[in-house]
């Protein structure tokens, strides 16, 4: 298991290029964490860019991840990653027991929100998003990007011990701008 079976595994199952992209912002969140504490930051960016990678054909819930899991181990994945995957989604009602399950949970959610906070600058730009309070902002307005779960990131920061103002959204934008051009969100011009 390394990142090339892990990225043939999400093209396999996910044409969208959102979706690809929310992977990908979600495996450099998961590596970010993975470097602040300590933990193997393959495995957690390899959980991050998989976590939806069923997501294109199983859409609803409960398929969606219940059937992405069950396909891992089918293909003799690693429960550890199995699990993680399977328990990001809460409707499974499945617990989030080690540090690397409940960072999924945490980082999945914000990425989308982050995402959609650059994409309303001028120069949709990630890397002109210079404070925290740009985001809380846009947290706060309930009409923006409504499809994000604001209590899950709540949640999710809680579960990982993490400020979510002052470690969790400035730990996760910056993960998320060192790969500025793979997602989409380095601006309308070059730098």
């Amino acid at each position: 298991m390394n990142r090339e079976d892990a990225w043939k595994l999400l093209t396999e199952f996910t044409q969208s290029p959102s979706l690809i992209k929310h992977a990908l912002a979600v495996e450099a969140a998961m590596r970010a964490y993975a470097r602040k504490f300590g933990e193997d930051e393959e495995k957690w960016g390899i959980v991050g860019l998989i976590h939806d990678f069923d997501y294109e054909k199983f859409p609803t819930m409960p398929p969606h991840a219940a059937e992405g899991a069950k396909i891992l181990r089918e293909r003799g994945w690693p429960e550890e990653i199995a699990h993680a995957v399977e328990s990001h989604a809460d409707y499974l009602g499945i617990p989030r027991q080690s540090r690397m399950e409940k960072a999924l949970y945490a980082v999945d959610e914000l990425t989308g929100l982050i995402t959609a906070v650059a994409l309303v600058r001028p120069t949709k730009d990630i890397r002109d998003i210079t404070e925290i309070k740009s985001v809380k902002s846009k947290f706060k307005d309930k009409a923006f990007a409504a499809g994000v779960n604001r209590e899950d990131i709540v949640r999710g920061a809680e579960a990982l011990g993490v400020d979510l103002w002052n470690e969790h959204v400035p730990l996760v934008l910056e993960a998320m701008k060192g790969i500025a051009e793979e997602l989409g969100l380095a601006g309308q011009g070059n730098r």
